[in-house]
């Protein structure tokens, strides 16, 4: 039971008691069930939302505080079965193990961290040297111990800038052979490196990777399970538009999405996608994985983040 039920069936049996009604325990359920503000009744992601939506740290801090283990607590109230944290494997051992053990007995699902990022960066295109490549190899234990420690299945990959040095079809190969190294350490864990493209235009100019069909060409010669795509719906509308034609097109080889409006990168319905559309597309097709709340708030404070969390109620409403 997850601590949102917990509390809907603790308060109707409180209640139950007090006024001695005798209410039976399937009525006591169906208050659980039905709980929260715009509750789900299907229940399909077992709370509060249709689909996995993850906010991260900070994005409720005016309510939640500044304990990274009190906005988790938050986030599960509010009905959120997923969280996502960039910084995960930053953090103290201490942290991981609090945030891990936290989640665990909310329900929450551990969604992405970053496990390489070369912003800036030429060397993961141009560099296959033995020594690089036991470089990748190291960083990459190092990552599957922090997904251990957490409990995560995807950890997201930048392979950095493009070079002027060499044609971009070897820089391709070079970026497919680092990144069969790099899944050799994955593979017998069971993690998922995510690749994720991102825009030239308003964010970080000059990456290599940067639209959906390169990085679906990329996972299918890299040809394995801990090598796939995160699909950033904000970065590909800026970067190539077409998001449903795009995700379905490269569908077998995405295993992650996040979201943001555009323009501003602020929560849904603050700009110009339609993600109650685009969510209902993925809800259709069985989508049973993480949506990161990869955004900022488009308005300060508590008032702010209550308007998040209701944007999210009412692009979750088909």
């Amino acid at each position: 039971m997850k601590r949102r039920e917990f509390l809907a069936t603790s308060a109707a049996a409180a209640a139950a008691a007090a006024t001695g009604s005798g209410v039976s325990a399937s009525v006591i359920k169906q208050s659980a069930d039905t709980s929260g503000d715009g509750g789900d009744a299907s229940g399909d992601s077992g709370g509060g939302f249709k689909l996995k939506y993850a906010p991260h740290f900070g994005m409720f801090r005016q309510h939640a505080g500044n304990d990274l283990v009190d906005q988790i607590k938050f986030a599960a109230d509010e009905g959120f079965t997923a969280w996502e944290d960039n910084g995960m494997a930053k953090r103290s051992v201490e942290d991981q193990t609090r945030c891990a053990q936290a989640m665990d007995e909310l329900g929450i699902e551990m969604g992405v961290f970053v496990a390489y990022a070369g912003f800036g960066k030429e060397d993961f295109v141009r560099d296959t040297s033995d020594a690089f490549q036991d470089t990748l190899r190291t960083k990459m234990r190092g990552m599957v111990e922090v997904a251990s420690r957490v409990g995560a299945k995807w950890c997201t990959v930048v392979p950095g800038n493009v070079t002027q040095r060499i044609e971009f079809d070897y820089q391709m190969a070079n970026c497919i052979e680092n990144l069969r190294v790099m899944t050799e350490v994955c593979e017998p864990s069971g993690l998922t490196m995510v690749l994720e493209p991102l825009n030239w235009w308003a964010n970080h100019p000059g990456l290599f990777l940067t639209k959906i069909p390169q990085a679906y060409l990329i996972c299918k010669a890299v040809g394995s399970p801990s090598c796939k795509i995160l699909d950033d719906l904000y970065h590909q509308q800026i970067s190539e538009g077409h998001l449903i034609k795009n995700m379905d097109m490269a569908w077998d080889e995405i295993a992650y999405f996040q979201v943001g409006d555009n323009p501003g990168r602020k929560e849904p319905t603050t700009g110009e996608i339609n993600y109650k559309s685009i969510f209902k597309h993925l809800h259709a097709k069985g989508y049973a994985g993480i949506i990161g709340m990869e955004h900022g708030n488009s308005q300060g404070g508590r008032e702010g983040e209550r308007k998040v969390i209701d944007a999210y109620r009412v692009v979750d409403d088909f």
